[in-house]
């Protein structure tokens, strides 16, 4: 497989790392020397992976994946780094050779695309998670992360930053190919495909689908309760006022995309997705 470093090909200063290419998709730089020993990642059986392009509400829904499968107390979560329960498997802390120790259940996450996940999980050999969400409220979110991130350094304008996205030219490669490679897969038994616009349309039904597939034994009155604190959950993480631009609010988009900027995503949209059967709510 082939490894190289790449340049982002930008405006002097806009980004001030480099991204590590493998394979022809741009990859973080700490995913350097480290593929070959990500495919081959032993999985378990009583793993549970939650696998997303970045930005596609990931924190709330790890929050919500920790507390239907470990029955946990929500107030306990909310004193908790569930970050530290749930770590990244690319990421450089705290690295492979920690989260091979980790006791079972494992809750793993990543943002690499399918077919650089450990080859275990394209054999079945756990649950995998995957969230998707709508790509404008996502490159908004992206964006705005970039900006607030003091290792990329990005000072370039939004509409820059959406050509980059709709290039394919962002740190985990296309997130057009990256959804459609999972939506492929979204019937296989070992994958839950969610999208996120579905927990502010539908949380009830995802909380359904999440304790079915991870096989929970939750009674009615349990069920309840757990819907109740995953929309508080919900209320806190997006809570316009918690967080000044709302980021986690469906719609997003409209704040920030010009007429202009608007048509032409839908156009590559249309040229990217128009053959898919995967649809998404850009408005709720």
């Amino acid at each position: 497989m082939a490894e190289s470093e790449a340049e982002t090909p930008s405006t002097p200063g806009e980004f001030e790392s480099k991204y590590f290419e493998f394979n022809g998709i741009r990859l973080p730089p700490f995913c350097r020397g480290k593929m070959e020993e990500i495919s081959n990642f032993t999985v378990r059986k009583s793993d549970i992976w939650i696998v997303t392009y970045p930005k596609s509400g990931t924190s709330l829904l790890q929050e919500v994946v920790y507390l239907v499968s470990q029955g946990a107390d929500p107030d306990e979560i909310g004193l908790m780094n569930i970050d530290e329960q749930l770590p990244v498997l690319e990421y450089p802390q705290p690295g492979l050779d920690i989260i091979k120790e980790l006791t079972s259940p494992r809750l793993i996450k990543s943002h690499l695309p399918y077919p650089f996940l450990p080859s275990d999980l394209h054999n079945g050999n756990s649950k995998v998670i995957y969230m998707a969400r709508n790509p404008k409220d996502l490159v908004v979110s992206y964006y705005q992360f970039h900006r607030s991130l003091r290792t990329m350094s990005y000072r370039g304008t939004f509409q820059e930053f959406c050509r980059r996205f709709m290039n394919d030219k962002l740190g985990y490669g296309s997130w057009f190919e990256h959804v459609q490679e999972f939506w492929d897969h979204h019937l296989d038994s070992n994958v839950l495909f969610l999208k996120y616009e579905d927990m502010h349309k539908d949380l009830g039904t995802m909380v359904e689908q999440l304790v079915r597939f991870l096989g929970v034994s939750y009674d009615k009155a349990q069920l309840e309760s757990t819907v109740e604190h995953c929309h508080q959950l919900i209320d806190q993480c997006c809570n316009a006022e918690a967080l000044h631009v709302g980021r986690g609010r469906v719609g997003l988009w409209k704040d920030i995309f010009t007429v202009t900027m608007n048509e032409k995503f839908d156009l590559v949209y249309k040229q990217r997705m128009g053959k898919s059967d995967l649809t998404f709510d850009f408005n709720l």
